[in-house]
């Protein structure tokens, strides 16, 4: 494994890993604060995370590209911008990440570290949500990429920001978030049962943001 490699999968599975503590431990603390008020934990959870994105990318762009999420490195595989053997590693890492930092967040909050979500999202409005919420993630990225590269941090953020509030699901748009949110029976789990259908409709909103933005950007490239 090149050096280069290691450093990159260092930074995914450690990025990965502070993304997730940081969805479930303020969903945990939100929740324990809000006193009963769904709508004020919501808006705790939601801007922990924004920040947490922000801070990440910045941090590890440089490294890794910050991905922290299996949708994005394999858009990004397609498209050639990262090493296709390069995948698998990235993906694993993720996936790892983001369990370590839910049983982080248990371990925080004294929590039993293992742990399965009874919290039911699932139906067409759910799977569409998701859809959505990658699809318009992955075109921020894309689209921010080229417009001016020094401010993706602050439009993922911002996206994943709204989109907690403008989708059903409260925007999961991550795979391997996805599954660790599985294993927390907190604020911000989902049932395992539920977990394949949301990972799903992730991919086809990636993989159609990546057809779309794609084409929309290579017309205004010429």
């Amino acid at each position: 494994m090149s050096a280069s490699l290691s450093r990159a999968l260092a930074a995914e599975v450690v990025g990965t890993a502070l993304l997730v503590a940081t969805v479930v431990g303020s969903g945990v603390m939100a929740e324990r604060l809000a006193g009963g008020n769904d709508a004020i934990a919501l808006l705790g959870n939601t801007l922990a995370t924004g920040a947490m994105l922000v801070v990440l990318i910045l941090m590890l762009g440089p490294l890794s590209g910050a991905h922290l999420n299996p949708a994005v490195s394999l858009v990004f595989s397609i498209r050639r911008e990262l090493p296709m053997k390069w995948l698998a590693p990235y993906i694993v890492v993720q996936l790892a990440g983001a369990v370590a930092g839910a049983w982080l967040a248990h371990a925080m909050f004294e929590l039993p570290i293992l742990q399965a979500s009874t919290n039911v999202r699932t139906g067409p409005a759910q799977w569409l949500s998701e859809l959505v919420a990658t699809f318009g993630l992955v075109g921020a990225i894309l689209c921010t990429l080229r417009a001016r590269a020094s401010a993706v941090p602050y439009a993922v953020g911002l996206y994943i920001s709204a989109a907690y509030w403008f989708t059903a699901s409260t925007s999961f748009a991550n795979p391997a978030v996805t599954v660790a949110r599985s294993l927390t029976n907190t604020f911000s789990g989902i049932q395992p049962v539920n977990v394949a259908a949301f990972v799903i409709a992730q991919l086809i909103g990636a993989l159609a943001a990546m057809a779309f933005f794609g084409w929309l950007l290579s017309v205004e490239r010429r």
